[in-house]
C-alpha cells in the first residue's frame, strides 16, 4: 500500500514534439558565441529535427540517435 506522502513522479516524455524540440534548439543555439557556429549547428539541428518528425513513432533516445547517425 502506498503511503500518502509518497509523491508520484511524471515520467518524461519518450516522444518530442515540435516546441519541445524548437525549445531545446534554442537553447543549444543560445549559448553558441559564433555565427559560424550557430550557423552550422543550426544546419545540423534542423536535419536531426526534420528526419525525427517524420519518423512516427520513435521515441527520443540514444538509440534513436545512433539511427539518425547511421551508427545503429
Amino acid at each position: 500500500m502506498r503511503k500518502k506522502n509518497d509523491k508520484k513522479f511524471a515520467r518524461p516524455k519518450a516522444r518530442l514534439g515540435q516546441p519541445d524540440l524548437d525549445q531545446s534548439k534554442a537553447t543549444v543555439l543560445g549559448s553558441l558565441r559564433s555565427p559560424e557556429s550557430q550557423r552550422g549547428y543550426r544546419h545540423a539541428i534542423d536535419e536531426f529535427i526534420e528526419w525525427y518528425c517524420s519518423e512516427p513513432s520513435l521515441s527520443f533516445n540514444s538509440t534513436s540517435t545512433a539511427m539518425f547517425l547511421g551508427v545503429a
